[in-house]
């Protein structure tokens, strides 16, 4: 019980500094990251926060992660949730500043992208499953056999383009956070000395056959008596 208390403790750690990192960027205000620019265009058109916008996206996602035979996990379903509430908690009570100065700016799009990579620390490291986003990654790649790296691009140079469209914000943040956004979340696990492939994830199938059979336990051990 303690090591599972830990686990979803530390998994909302990082779920919050994952929606700490990404008002950080959104508040640098030099143009959003692809997901953000997709999130920020359904908000625009349909008079939603950005935040719902993205738990919205993220159910599409689940589903069609599901639909696609991805495994789920417990981390999955908090992700697709709670990054979304967490955000609309801190842009809607301006919890993070905004800076006028360019050079603060890119400090704060850069200190951004640093906190989202000790996020992915304690949410991977919580091994309850990947995020949406990250799960349509996974589920593509094995479908098609392609990289990782051209499925991951594909994907986001789609949302991109369609947020752009529907009107979010694209500036020459949106590039440098493309391109270094991977580095960011390296050295964030370089120095927190954390080996993504060590973790081992939990997935919902689990423990749903764990209940049926302490369930079928606890009903063949009543029989008995």
């Amino acid at each position: 019980m303690k090591e599972i208390v830990l686990r979803i403790l530390r998994l909302f750690l990082g779920l919050f500094l994952f929606a700490v990192g990404i008002v950080m960027t959104i508040n640098a205000n030099l143009g959003l990251a692809p997901w953000d620019v997709f999130h920020q265009g359904i908000s625009n058109k349909i008079g939603i926060t950005m935040g719902q916008a993205s738990i919205a996206v993220g159910v599409l996602l689940v589903i069609l992660n599901g639909v696609l035979g991805e495994r789920l996990g417990w981390g999955t379903l908090c992700n697709m949730v709670f990054v979304g509430l967490f955000l609309d908690f801190l842009m809607l009570n301006q919890l993070i500043p905004v800076f006028e100065s360019i050079i603060l700016r890119l400090v704060m799009m850069a200190l951004g992208l640093f906190v989202i990579g000790v996020a992915s620390y304690f949410y991977i490291g919580a091994g309850l499953g990947s995020g949406p986003r990250d799960g349509l990654m996974i589920a593509f790649t094995k479908k098609t056999g392609r990289s990782v790296r051209l499925i991951r691009n594909s994907i986001e140079t789609s949302v991109l383009v369609m947020g752009y469209i529907l009107g979010g914000f694209v500036g020459i943040g949106t590039l440098i956070m493309a391109l270094t956004v991977g580095h960011f979340v390296q050295f964030a696990f370089k120095i927190l000395n954390f080996d993504v492939n060590t973790v081992e994830h939990r997935f919902i199938d689990e423990d749903i056959k764990l209940l049926r059979r302490m369930l079928s336990k606890s009903k063949t051990d009543a029989d008995a008596n």
